[in-house]
């Protein structure tokens, strides 16, 4: 598992804000944190997929990623990815609550909600100046007090009207959500114990809250809506053990890194399926500097499940971190086999023969990555210095250019970008590139020092 610290939004009310601030300072996006592993990513993908294919969307160009945030919440920003907080998946009880949050983002992209709340701040800004259309952001984003404050009575009216239509789009979402489970075969009683989680979550007494304040309906108002929705279906879908395994092994894999090692190993005789309590095992004694203990962990893993590609990705980020990049590039090589449409695993094939002193052999892999998804800033400094190690200085300041773009660093995006133009033939692809990172940053940067 890896820490990317990515250009992206916390909220949609954030990306409307950033789009306003662009209009008068040009601003750059707010950056959240992934966690980027490709065993979570792949259960993520397993979860989403008949619920995706439901929505009518494509589960393989729909990406479901991790931010690394303790808090309950989801969002998506575009139609190319959900957002799940760490937070929120280690907090939900069962496969099919999980499913009915992607269930949830996957109707605000079918339903258009994302265009939708963008024309209506655009119009928001026309009718009542900056100021309301920042009004109107604070109190979408939970703000109701800042609303307050920065608004006049006209504002605040108009604040209103802008939340009420983010709350109708809130209960067409759980209305499509509760469809797309039952297309899917998902028990969509899983979206009432959704919001009965969020509900426990609220600490702020309902009877103070005002209702127009927030963009989403109040959590009871929402509970009872998803009963009436369930109700509506027979529940046909009966228990699904393949569910019940990727859930449990996300969970656990993701636990195992963010809680204290010995908090796993308290808990682990708990979990019902041996290869993952091995692997999470795997993890704890990793994360105590124990490479003999971790491995063995692994191997009893592996011996569960000889052909997982994840366990031996896994294999080859724990000798990786000890130092030990030759049997790491063997597990990667082996991860590759099994999986060798894994951007994620070709990156860690990538970075380890790079470690390897072997440059030309990290390209194919690394560029392989890239191509693959272009979310990865680790991939991109790999093949930053992989270039650069063998002289093709306009390869290696093109992707220094999309790494700081990917990051939000406009100005060190820039600098890269012009260098890169310099020095790659005019009009080739690369080239392309460079002046595409060129034009964004000059865009984000106008006007400022």
């Amino acid at each position: 598992m890896r820490i990317h610290r990515g250009n992206g939004r916390a909220s949609i009310p954030a990306l409307a804000l950033s789009m306003v601030l662009c209009l008068t300072s040009a601003a750059p996006a707010a950056a959240v944190t992934l966690l980027r592993d490709a065993d979570i990513e792949y259960g993520l993908y397993i979860l989403a997929f008949p619920i995706l294919r439901a929505a009518g969307l494509s589960p393989t160009n729909t990406r479901i990623l991790v931010v690394d945030d303790d808090s309950l919440n989801a969002f998506v920003v575009d139609h190319r990815a959900i957002y799940l907080h760490a937070g929120l998946i280690q907090k939900v009880s069962s496969a099919r609550v999980l499913q009915a949050v992607i269930a949830h983002e996957a109707a605000h992209i079918s339903n258009g909600h994302i265009a939708r709340r963008i024309t209506n701040l655009k119009s928001a800004q026309t009718a009542a100046g900056l100021g309301f259309a920042l009004a109107a952001l604070a109190a979408a984003a939970g703000g109701g007090e800042a609303a307050a404050g920065l608004g006049s009575l006209t504002a605040s009216l108009a604040t209103r009207s802008f939340l009420a239509h983010t709350r109708a789009e809130e209960s067409a979402a759980d209305r499509s959500a509760a469809a797309y489970l039952q297309f899917a075969g998902v028990d969509p009683a899983g979206l009432i114990e959704l919001h009965q989680t969020f509900q426990a979550q609220e600490s702020l007494n309902i009877s103070r809250k005002d209702p127009y304040s927030t963009s989403h309906p109040l959590t009871s108002d929402r509970v009872r809506a998803a009963q009436d929705y369930v109700a509506r279906y027979d529940n046909i879908a009966g228990p699904n053990v393949e569910f019940k395994y990727w859930f449990a092994r996300i969970k656990g894999k993701l636990s195992a890194f963010r809680r204290a090692p010995k908090w796993t190993r308290r808990r682990v005789e708990a979990e019902k399926f041996r290869d993952v309590r091995e692997m999470r095992l795997a993890v704890a004694w990793h994360r105590e500097s124990d490479m003999a203990r971790a491995l063995a962990a692994l191997d009893a893993a592996l011996a569960e499940r000889p052909d997982d590609p994840y366990y031996y990705d896994l294999r080859g980020q724990i000798l990786m971190e000890n130092r030990r990049t030759k049997p790491a590039i063997d597990a990667y090589r082996r991860a590759a086999e099994l999986d060798p449409g894994n951007a994620l695993i070709q990156g860690g094939l990538g970075r380890a023969l790079l470690a390897d002193g072997q440059p030309q052999a990290a390209l194919d892999p690394l560029e392989r990555a890239r191509m693959g998804d272009y979310r990865n800033a680790f991939v991109l400094r790999d093949l930053g210095q992989a270039y650069a190690h063998l002289g093709r200085h306009g390869m290696a300041a093109l992707a220094s250019a999309e790494r700081y773009a990917l990051m939000g660093q406009a100005f060190d995006a820039l600098r890269h970008a012009r260098r890169a133009m310099a020095l790659l033939p005019e009009g080739s692809a690369a080239w392309r590139r460079a002046e595409d990172v060129l034009v964004s940053a000059e865009r984000l940067t106008k006007g400022k020092k």
